[in-house]
């Protein structure tokens, strides 16, 4: 025993090294696999940026024109890479400005860690020049926050902070140091965490659990799957697609788990919610079996609850165990991850095909096609519309490119019409429905994934939000191609106005700049169409580009994306006009 004591003393003296607190963050970064991450300066962060200076071969940091940009970008960074994205800012106003983008992470399950600069240990709570509480004013929206105060403290609670973001349903870490911890010294020794006490990442799949899940599906005659983002954060899309194949239901899906599996797959039958497809919308209240996987029965995705799917037993696949019951009564939970979940329960679900359900969904389509899709694909009026130039880009990309959207009727035109080939594809705000999401959004999706084509959809008003993201396309080279789809209005509000408050356009109307002539000024390749027969050929050009392209198109003012579920109404009320 007292050898094994000895030994292990002797293993970690060897480890050790005298750093200052700053040093210690950038080399606790530097063993978690961190080589990218987005920030903004500051007096109380200084002497982590001192530090990043030194370590630029292996750290690329990304300075970006707004701290919101900088968690946003984190994110796109995080979803299209599967990795923990990283934002770092000052104290005061510079970590208050992170609030938006880490609410945005935390309702859509992203992995991300942000760290903070703070005043000195012995000014908190004095009302210091830029101190905030930034733990308190953070914790609503964090998986877990945390201040340090001693440089001591640094390796054990950054190892917790990235097991914490990554592990079980991702979700938003926050780091606040202070400045004094930052500059203290200590002897140095890093360890990843690989677990926490009192906090369980996965639970066990229950075997009786996953006997009864098979049970009523192999008895289902109307089944219906609906699968969220948990299909794709537990990287379980070839156990999703096995799953349903065998089975042979019908699936669809949330906005955020959009491109588990491609868009032309033959169970892929559209997606639910307020602007989703009318098929799955209609038969989810006819299905007799409800088959969720990863995924949060969002009000936008169920309409009315006392309406929905009453007829339905319903089986929940799920990691997180508060999100049970927690909207629609369950019958069966299977907790647990997706892919070892839903890879358990394939040798006990029988080979099915459920034809006469598949031709209700086709059944169901073609009069979609007809009273909402032909117009928005192939219109015969003059304005161009939102739904021809996805249709174009879907052309020029082969459904391949991921698609990174803003909030508004071009991101549910986007996530209706885009073609996506790939897993992690869509790249959106979901849960809190963030304008400004996009843009920064893109910049790091792109210098996570270089090799794919990005193309930011973005509206008018929240393209204005975040702007400024320009210039840090511009300075980092990233090739972010930005389509902006403008109606001179804030489109969805709008279109409420329209068809719920008699046509009152309070405050909704945009007057805009010349957006081509605000990217010209960041050296970017611009173009603005606003005829559909010069539509193919700017889309190609922008496409071909191999630098980033900013691209304006400029649609019908008035359009309305459809179908449309009202606000409280059931699922079973959606309307095509």
């Amino acid at each position: 025993m007292e050898t094994k004591t000895i030994q292990k003393t002797k293993e970690t003296l060897q480890k050790t090294e005298h750093l200052t607190g700053s040093e210690a963050i950038v080399r606790c970064l530097l063993a978690e696999g961190v080589n990218v991450l987005y920030g903004y300066p500051g007096g109380a962060i200084m002497p982590v940026y001192d530090e990043l200076y030194k370590y630029q071969d292996k750290i690329h940091h990304v300075l970006t024109r707004h701290e919101q940009g900088a968690t946003h970008a984190a994110q796109g960074y995080a979803r299209i890479s599967g990795e923990v994205g990283v934002a770092i800012a000052t104290s005061g106003p510079g970590a208050t400005n992170l609030i938006t983008g880490i609410a945005d992470a935390q309702i859509d399950s992203t992995p991300m860690v942000c760290i903070t600069g703070q005043v000195a240990s012995h000014l908190l709570g004095s009302d210091a020049f830029q101190e905030t509480d930034i733990v308190g004013i953070s914790t609503p929206v964090t998986k877990w926050n945390h201040q340090i105060t001693k440089a001591s403290e640094i390796p054990e609670v950054m190892a917790k902070a990235f097991y914490i973001a990554r592990s079980g349903r991702p979700g938003p870490v926050l780091i606040d140091i202070t400045k004094d911890a930052q500059f203290e010294e200590f002897d140095f020794a890093y360890e990843k965490c690989t677990a926490v006490r009192s906090y369980k990442a996965v639970p066990e799949t229950d075997e009786d659990s996953l006997k009864a899940a098979a049970k009523l599906i192999n008895s289902a005659k109307k089944p219906l799957v609906v699968w969220g983002q948990g299909v794709i954060l537990g990287e379980a899309e070839q156990e999703f697609k096995n799953f349903i194949e065998k089975a042979g239901i019908p699936s669809t899906w949330t906005i955020m788990g959009a491109s588990a599996i491609p868009t032309e797959h033959p169970l892929n039958v559209g997606m639910v919610g307020m602007h989703g497809n009318y098929a799955p919308n209609i038969l989810t209240n006819e299905c007799d079996v409800l088959i969720a996987i990863g995924m949060r029965f969002d009000d936008r995705v169920t309409g009315n609850l006392a309406t929905y799917a009453k007829q339905a037993k319903v089986i929940h696949f799920e990691i997180d165990p508060a999100e049970i019951d927690k909207n629609v009564k369950t019958d069966v939970a299977v907790l647990g991850d997706a892919k070892t979940s839903l890879a358990a329960i394939l040798s006990l679900i029988n080979k099915n095909e459920h034809p006469i359900r598949r031709r209700a969904f086709d059944d169901l389509y073609a009069i979609e096609y007809e009273k909402v899709i032909k117009n928005d694909l192939h219109p015969t009026k003059e304005g161009l519309t939102m739904g021809e130039v996805l249709k174009e880009i879907n052309i020029q990309s082969k459904g391949e490119a991921a698609i990174v959207s803003d909030v508004g009727q071009h991101q549910m035109i986007a996530c209706r019409y885009a073609n996506f080939n790939q897993t992690k594809s869509n790249i959106t705000s979901g849960g809190l429905g963030t304008m400004g999401f996009g843009l920064p959004a893109a910049i790091g999706a792109k210098m996570a994934a270089p090799e794919r084509e990005v193309v930011c959809v973005c509206g008018d008003g929240g393209y204005q939000m975040t702007i400024q993201e320009l210039g840090t396309i511009f300075q980092q080279r990233a090739a972010v191609k930005i389509v902006v789809l403008n109606n001179d209005f804030l489109g969805m509000v709008r279109q409420w106005q329209q068809l719920f408050f008699d046509k009152r356009y309070a405050s909704t109307e945009m007057t805009n700049p010349d957006f081509v002539a605000i990217a010209k000024g960041y050296h970017l390749n611009a173009r603005r169409v606003t005829k559909r027969e010069e539509l193919a050929e700017a889309v190609a050009e922008m496409m071909q580009s191999k630098e980033a392209y900013f691209l304006e198109v400029c649609v019908e003012k008035e359009d309305n994306v459809f179908p449309m579920i009202p606000t409280g109404a059931s699922v079973s009320d959606i309307r095509l006009s």
